[in-house]
């Protein structure tokens, strides 16, 4: 008997609570409101094992959100005093342990996670699934994903699992917005590495990422009067922290702008052009 994934079990005996699966030296209690009418003994039944409320093993016909050596994203049905409980389809929430989140949930958020069994053989989840992740993906470069954020690295970047299920990065250098564990994403792949992992970046080429950008300026001049309080001559710092931008990107925008004749540059403003 497996704990935390699916498997065939033979009914050995049928009781008024239930019936029980297993062998004669191993057995486990399949409750009776998910026992099959017309059941015997000696039939086989397909069960997910799980340990109930009070730590005992249990079966269940009903379907798992996650078993074993998979992933999935489950939301946040509570938290309590030592992590959260996630709704994975069963009668009992599935416990994530604080040390087990890679950012602290609330209830309703989502996240992606895979199970383990900890020291006391219990089921409980992971955010932590870095190396459960696949590196065979389809995607080439500048294909377009959609992904799920599981964590996050001052050092490295954002990472994403794509598709729920591959390995991807937002490398530190591009990660532009606010960007939080748990967002799904759309995303484009600037590079495929050898070991199959995924580079990404949530900006799209520069043509079409400048058009964006210089709409963007423009709502943000309309916010403030017709105007930004500095120019393209600005520290890359000050650019990222008022417009969450790089000055590459802002200077590109501003000349897009510039060239169409809706701004002009002053000694230390850009200021909207009337029509």
């Amino acid at each position: 008997m497996k704990l935390g994934v699916k498997q065939v079990l033979t009914v050995v005996k049928k009781v008024d609570f239930g019936v029980y699966l297993g062998s004669d030296t191993e057995r486990v209690l399949l409750p009776k409101k998910q026992v099959p009418h017309d059941i015997e003994v000696g039939d086989p039944i397909e069960v997910f094992l799980y340990k109930d409320s009070q730590d005992r093993m249990i079966a269940t016909t009903n379907e798992p959100k996650v078993t074993l050596g998979k992933l999935a994203v489950l939301s946040v049905a509570d938290t309590g005093r030592m992590g959260a409980f996630l709704d994975w389809g069963l009668e009992k929430d599935l416990f994530l342990p604080f040390k087990e989140q890679t950012a602290k949930v609330k209830k309703g958020d989502n996240c992606l996670v895979t199970l383990y069994i900890d020291k006391s053989k219990r089921l409980c989840a992971t955010m932590k699934v870095y190396h459960h992740l696949k590196t065979d993906s389809p995607y080439k470069k500048d294909d377009e994903v959609k992904g799920i954020i599981y964590d996050t690295s001052d050092e490295f970047g954002v990472f994403v699992a794509v598709d729920n299920c591959y390995s991807a990065l937002i490398p530190k250098k591009d990660v532009y917005g606010n960007l939080k564990v748990g967002q799904v994403i759309d995303a484009r792949v600037t590079d495929v590495k050898e070991d199959g992992k995924l580079d990404l970046s949530v900006r799209k080429k520069i043509p079409q990422q400048m058009d964006k950008d210089a709409k963007y300026l423009m709502e943000e001049m309309q916010k403030n009067q017709g105007m930004l309080p500095f120019t393209d001559k600005a520290s890359p710092e000050l650019i990222k922290e008022q417009l969450n931008m790089s000055k590459a990107a802002f200077k590109r925008a501003v000349g897009r702008l510039l060239k169409e004749g809706k701004i002009e540059i002053l000694e230390n403003k850009i200021k909207m052009k009337k029509n």
